[in-house]
């Protein structure tokens, strides 16, 4: 027996490695190449793919996967911090998305009710490409990653009322109010059925799945969870995505979530790949290209009124221009369910085949330059917030910020106040070190303020938030967000207003580290490599090895930029903290050639302390180090000198030898 499917998959997989392949070269996300291998594939295209449906389906599968290892990475005490932004953010949203695009489309349709529709159809974006690129980029738990998933949640919430809503606006349909309270009422008793399984059903069911120890059947259950919650909301009305994202709440609160979560990875990935192919099927290529001009045009009216509302939505919220231009970005395509909903508009007359392809051409189109757009993002929220046209909305938080008069000297800044933040802001005062907090969350700001926490609300991007934290007395700057762009921007900004402050960057992946040492960080923590640094502490001392030699280990590995871990061909610095505790001090080396005027001199005929306030702490000769060496040391030929300096004493130093000066770190392999 032949499989029609078992065929299309083989076809779609492998003219995707092929598609996504090239487009990797042209560096070109590969979302828009499975977009493009639909194309291909589709009946509009080389027809070489029947079995539309069922891909369909599989797609639809994919979403649902997509949506339930979002729900497993987050918390319900996570969700609860999201309800303003869910419930103000979202309604805002959809609800002047609808209003805009239903005047902005009086030319196609005098019929007030199809413009409603319309709007409908706009209003709502695409979770799936969204939470998948953001996903990638690790940038969920940034600020602008939190309100665009809280206005995602809500659209996936309002899909319903608006699926109830479309037949009575074509005139054919029954007692909305009572539709509307009956589905509020399921709502409810779902929710109640999601928190009491989280806390009690869930878990000991997990245990006793886990208690079997079979990796197939620990499987099988995570799946029955999730397909069982989303059979639960489908069945009372409420959409699938949102049953998937609860079910993945309810397995969070589990111990048994990154398991769950791991499990689960290789499927996602897999069915999340035949909703960018499905999509892309659905496109009359030919159609959009008769058509083009009129496509570009609404795209671009989309895209544009789109990010305008969803960053005035963040802007009310009380986030950054910054943030408000990324969340604009971010959310400037039409959604994936806005298909769904499409479909009910071809059954109740809103649309014909015609207005139905066009739609799904802007649709396609819109999603395709998502990607594009999220990259692009941060670059151009950089350059739009140093415009004077964006300045007075920076300006309340500077104010906010230069109210309070702040007299600070020598001190700490904090910048992000999420665990890393808070824990070091707690050891902070307990050591009682003088620090300053910068929070992009102004619901977190408002809370921490009442404890009396020196916390402000402030986008440290913004050099005049830094001026007004007094970055330019501070002794040290801790950068500890999730925003790897923004991070990059902090730091080019801290360092040229203050190019001696000592500053550490808590970055998430290994990668990072690179950009952020080029660019003068100090020093650099990934939490890939803490976590390694954890698991072997606790392992060595498993095996009795003496407490001071592990400690004297970890120093030697973080001090060495985690050198050992990652092979990075960086020299380690000699005496890190040099720089910390003696900011006025620079240690510095210099190589004694054959025309240098000292050689043969001792220390002491040379008396570089009372010349230059300057002490030797050591020699480099033929490959050993003379530690600490004496006023009778002869200087010889070849040698290469370490000398602690004030800053403004090197050139006077540097004048007593006729080589070049070295900085710290830079003695030619072939000399030293």
């Amino acid at each position: 027996m032949e499989l029609k499917i078992l065929n299309d998959i083989v076809i779609i997989f492998g003219l995707s490695i092929v598609v996504i392949f090239l487009f990797n070269k042209l560096k070109i996300p590969s979302i828009i190449g499975f977009l493009f291998t639909g194309i291909l594939t589709g009946p509009y295209g080389l027809g070489l793919v029947y079995s539309v449906h069922e891909v369909e389906l599989l797609a639809e599968v994919g979403i649902l996967l997509l949506l339930f290892t979002i729900g497993i990475e987050f918390s319900f005490k996570e969700i609860l911090k999201l309800k303003k932004p869910v419930l103000i953010g979202g309604t805002f949203q959809v609800i002047i998305t609808i209003t805009v695009i239903a005047f902005a489309a009086v030319g196609f349709s005098e019929n007030s009710n199809e413009l409603i529709f319309i709007g409908f159809l706009v209003a709502l974006s695409s979770t799936a490409i969204v939470l998948k690129v953001y996903n990638d980029r690790g940038e969920i738990g940034t600020p602008h990653g939190r309100i665009m998933l809280a206005i995602l949640i809500f659209q996936d919430i309002v899909i319903v009322p608006m699926m109830l809503l479309t037949p009575i606006l074509a005139g054919k349909g029954g007692n909305l109010l009572e539709a509307l309270l009956l589905l509020g009422l399921k709502g409810i008793g779902v929710i109640a059925f999601v928190i009491l399984g989280a806390k009690y059903l869930i878990p000991q069911l997990m245990y006793q799945i886990a208690k079997i120890k079979s990796r197939e059947i620990f499987l099988i259950g995570i799946f029955a969870i999730c397909f069982g919650v989303v059979w639960l909301t489908s069945a009372i009305g409420l959409s699938l995505a949102l049953g998937a994202f609860l079910a993945g709440l309810i397995i969070s609160e589990s111990e048994y979530n990154h398991q769950a979560l791991g499990n689960i990875l290789p499927f996602r990935d897999v069915f999340t790949s035949f909703f960018f192919v499905s999509i892309g099927m659905l496109l009359n290529f030919e159609y959009a290209l008769q058509n083009i001009g009129i496509v570009l045009i609404v795209t671009v009216v989309v895209i544009f009124s789109k990010s305008l509302i969803a960053g005035a939505a963040s802007l009310i919220l009380g986030y950054s221009i910054r943030t408000a231009i990324i969340v604009g970005l971010g959310l400037g395509q039409v959604g994936e369910f806005s298909f769904i909903l499409a479909k009910f508009g071809l059954d109740y007359g809103f649309l014909n085949g015609s207005s139905y392809q066009l739609f799904l051409a802007i649709s396609i189109f819109t999603m395709a330059l998502t990607p594009v757009l999220i990259s692009v993002s941060p670059g151009i929220a950089a350059k739009a917030a140093g415009l004077k046209l964006f300045k007075r909305f920076a300006k309340k938080q500077e104010e906010t910020t230069a109210d309070e008069k702040l007299k600070l000297n020598d001190h700490l800044i904090i910048i992000g106040f999420g665990i890393n933040g808070r824990n070091l802001a707690l050891a902070a005062q307990t050591a009682k070190i003088p620090f300053i907090i910068l929070e992009m969350n102004p619901e977190t700001v408002k809370k921490e303020r009442m404890t009396g926490l020196p916390i402000y609300y402030g986008d440290a991007v913004n050099e005049e938030i830094l001026h007004i934290a007094q970055i330019e007395k501070a002794r040290i700057a801790v950068i500890a967000i999730n925003d790897p762009a923004a991070t990059q921007q902090i730091v080019y900004n801290i360092k040229n207003i203050n190019r001696d402050i000592y500053l550490i960057v808590r970055t998430r992946y290994i990668t990072e580290m690179n950009n952020l040492l080029a660019l003068g960080v100090d020093e650099v923590i990934p939490e890939e490599f803490e976590t390694s640094v954890e698991i072997f502490t606790r392992v060595l001392s498993k095996y009795l090895v003496p407490r001071n030699e592990i400690e004297k280990f970890v120093d030697e590995i973080r001090s060495g930029d985690y050198g050992m871990f990652r092979h990075l061909p960086k020299e380690r610095t000699p005496f890190p903290g040099l720089k910390l505790h003696f900011p006025e001090l620079e240690l510095v080396t210099f190589f004694v050639d054959e025309k240098c005027p000292l050689i043969g001199n001792t220390f002491i005929e040379a008396d570089f302390r009372k010349k230059c306030q300057a002490t030797i702490l050591a020699i480099k000769r033929n490959d050993k180090l003379i530690s600490n060496p004496g006023g009778d040391e002869k200087i010889e030929k070849g040698d290469t000198l370490f000398i602690i300096v004030k800053h403004d004493k090197v050139q006077e130093l540097s004048a007593m030898f006729t080589s070049n000066s070295l900085n710290e770190g830079d003695i030619p392999d072939d000399k030293a």
